[in-house]
C-alpha cells in the first residue's frame, strides 16, 4: 500500500486493521500470552508510540523510510545467516526493544521487526511467539489509536481506504490461521524474517518512488 499511497494515509489504515486483527486473534490465543514475561516490552513500546507519531507528522517521510528499511533488511539477513546471541536478562533487554518498536509503530506502523528479531533471537516457540506479539500489538494499538485521532491522522479518506481493503485482510487472516498449524518451528521463523525483509524492501522502494 505504501508504494501507492502516502504514509500519513497508509499508517492509520494499518493501525485500524491491526487493531481489529489482534482483537480477533487474541481471543483464541489468550491462554498462551505470558504477560509476566513481556510486560516491560509493552510498557516501553507504549512510551515510544507518541514519539513515533510526532515523527510521522514532522519528518521527511522518504528519508525515514529508507533508513528504517535498510536497518530492517540488514538485521533480518543477519538472523537468516544464523546470527543469534541469546540474552539472559530478557526483561532489561525488552526496554530498548520495546521503545524502538513503539517508535517505529507510531511513525511507520513497522513496529514488528524489532520484536520479531528479539523473539527469534531468544528462541521463543511458535505458539508463544504468536500469542505474545499479538498481545503486545494489541496494547500498542490501544495507545496509538487515540494519539492518531488527536494528531488528526484518522480522516475520511483513511476510513474509506480502510473499508476498501478490509476484505483482503480478512481473507489473509483465514488463510494464515489455517497454515500456521502446518508450519514447522524453523520454517515459521524463516518465514517471519522473510516477511520482514520484504517489508524493508517495500519501504525503500516506496521512498525512492517518492523522489522520482
Amino acid at each position: 500500500m505504501i508504494i501507492f499511497l502516502p504514509p500519513k494515509i497508509v499508517v492509520p489504515i494499518i493501525l485500524i486493521h491491526s487493531t481489529l486483527l489482534t482483537t480477533v486473534l487474541l481471543v483464541g490465543l489468550r491462554g498462551e500470552v505470558d504477560l509476566k514475561r513481556i510486560w516491560p516490552l509493552i510498557v516501553a513500546g507504549i512510551i515510544g508510540v507518541p514519539f513515533g507519531t510526532y515523527l510521522l507528522i514532522g519528518l521527511d517521510e522518504n528519508i525515514s523510510k529508507i533508513f528504517i528499511g535498510s536497518v530492517i533488511i540488514l538485521c533480518a539477513l543477519a538472523f537468516l545467516k544464523g546470527f543469534k546471541r541469546k540474552i539472559k536478562n530478557e526483561k532489561l533487554a525488552f526496554v530498548p526493544v520495546g521503545f524502538i518498536s513503539g517508535l517505529l509503530s507510531g511513525s511507520a506502523k513497522m513496529g514488528g521487526p524489532p520484536v520479531i528479531f528479539f523473539f527469534t533471537n531468544q528462541g521463543m516457540n511458535k505458539q508463544a511467539f504468536r500469542a505474545n506479539i499479538i498481545a503486545y500489538f494489541m496494547a500498542l494499538s490501544l495507545v496509538t489509536l487515540p494519539s492518531f485521532i488527536l494528531g488528526g491522522l484518522i480522516t475520511i479518506e483513511v476510513i474509506k481506504y480502510t473499508t476498501l481493503f478490509l476484505p483482503a485482510m480478512i481473507f489473509g487472516v483465514i488463510i494464515g490461521t489455517k497454515l500456521v498449524t502446518k508450519v514447522k518451528e524453523n520454517l515459521f521463523q524463516d518465514i517471519a524474517l522473510a516477511i520482514v525483509i520484504i517489508a524493508g524492501l517495500l519501504s525503500i522502494v516506496s521512498s525512492l518512488c517518492g523522489y522520482f
